[in-house]
């Protein structure tokens, strides 16, 4: 199904331009959503409200033709793009390829998003285009909505991280004791050997990510600290996954946090707390409610609780230091913010709810799962227990 680009051709109207452009390989989630089409080298498209365009290398041009939703493909060829790279060089011969692509679907002048390449704007510019920023994320305002398409996608992503998450946990309940020390088939049970796990898991669910959390003890109080070294029993371990699929390229995001043995008192107290705020969060989303609504709701049950947040201390380095939670697509953080500056919440908006509390003489608690929020409240994608002990 192809997205409603009837907002970006309001933004258009409104800023009295003839276009909307992207200069970027499909790693640009703007480029991959309005193209529709993946692939590893930069190559433009060109959005106006007749239609969406594409100019490509040769390499590519097959590919474009089926598998984009592009009304048109072009080819840097098609413009005489070798016979320019020997007079102006190839950045040169592609900024006059494409005024050229631009000047044959009518267009003298394009808004871009703040990230457009500034050498790109430059050379257009020369060529006699009128190229602004459009001050307004729109495209990626409108990816923030998602079609049930989209969110099969992320909940797709997320049983993988089900799948992952488990034999992550898997690992800490077979692992033994001794001095305190993970070990597992005989050797130091580490957070990058967990992360390992958690890995291959998957890649066997045609899944991958760049890097994971598995994080104990003191490391854990650091919300992003990814974590190092051998994992310890009676500690917290934040185990935060955050996968891409490679075929649809939507992620899914889930954390939990675990003690292998018995939690002191202080963590488990911390974590029936999280948990309470995190029921809280998850109670007030709704359409119609603003994401700062739902981050006041996880702030009330901490704050009533004796914790430091940024709402009360900004400065706070301990207890709850960061937002309720972030929206989720082809991005693993997008719009909808859930936040202090969260603005309404919609349907269609898939969400993370991630509350949690950090200090490093206690380490750190965070719980995440994902919502989609639907007409009369949300539904949950992720389907995995919420519990601190592992024996």
């Amino acid at each position: 199904m192809d997205p409603d680009l009837s907002p970006l051709a309001d933004a258009l109207a409104e800023a009295d331009v003839d276009g909307y452009l992207l200069d970027a390989d499909s790693g640009e989630s703007d480029q991959l959503y309005l193209s529709g089409f993946d692939a590893p080298d930069p190559f433009v498209t060109l959005y106006t409200p007749e239609g969406t365009y594409l100019l490509v290398s040769g390499l590519e041009y097959g590919r474009a033709t089926e598998e984009s939703r592009a009304d048109e493909v072009a080819r840097l060829t098609d413009y005489g793009f070798h016979e320019k790279v020997a007079e102006y060089g190839r950045a040169g011969a592609k900024s006059r390829a494409c005024a050229e692509f631009l000047a044959d679907h009518g267009v003298e002048s394009v808004a871009a998003p703040e990230r457009f390449p500034l050498g790109t704007a430059d050379n257009l510019r020369d060529e006699g285009v009128s190229v602004e920023v459009l001050p307004d994320d729109v495209v990626t305002r409108i990816r923030a909505i998602k079609s049930d398409e989209e969110v099969e996608h992320v909940h797709e992503a997320q049983r993988a991280n089900e799948s992952a998450m488990a034999a992550a946990e898997e690992m800490l309940a077979e692992a033994t004791v001794e001095d305190g020390t993970l070990y597992y088939d005989g050797e130091v049970l580490t957070s990058e050997r967990v992360k390992e796990e958690i890995e291959v898991t998957l890649l066997r669910h045609g899944c991958g990510l760049d890097e994971t959390i598995v994080a104990c003890g003191a490391d854990a109080a650091g919300p992003h600290n990814r974590g190092t070294g051998p994992l310890s029993a009676g500690e917290t371990i934040v185990i935060d996954i955050f996968p891409q699929n490679k075929a649809t390229k939507y992620h899914g995001d889930m954390t939990r946090t675990f003690v292998k043995g018995e939690p002191t008192e202080e963590v488990r107290r911390r974590y029936d707390d999280t948990y309470e705020a995190f029921e809280a969060a998850l109670d007030a989303v709704e359409p119609g409610v603003t994401g700062k609504e739902v981050h006041d709701a996880v702030c009330d049950v901490y704050e009533e609780k004796g914790y430091d947040t940024l709402r009360s201390k900004p400065d706070a380095e301990t207890g709850f230091i960061h937002s309720t939670g972030h929206g989720i697509g082809l991005d693993v953080h997008e719009l909808p913010r859930v936040s202090p500056d969260g603005g309404e919440l919609k349907p269609g908006h898939v969400i993370t709810i991630e509350p949690g509390l950090y200090d490093p003489e206690v380490g750190g608690i965070r719980i995440e799962d994902l919502v989609v929020v639907t007409e009369d409240g949300y539904e949950n994608l992720t389907d995995y227990p919420i519990h601190l002990q592992v024996e």
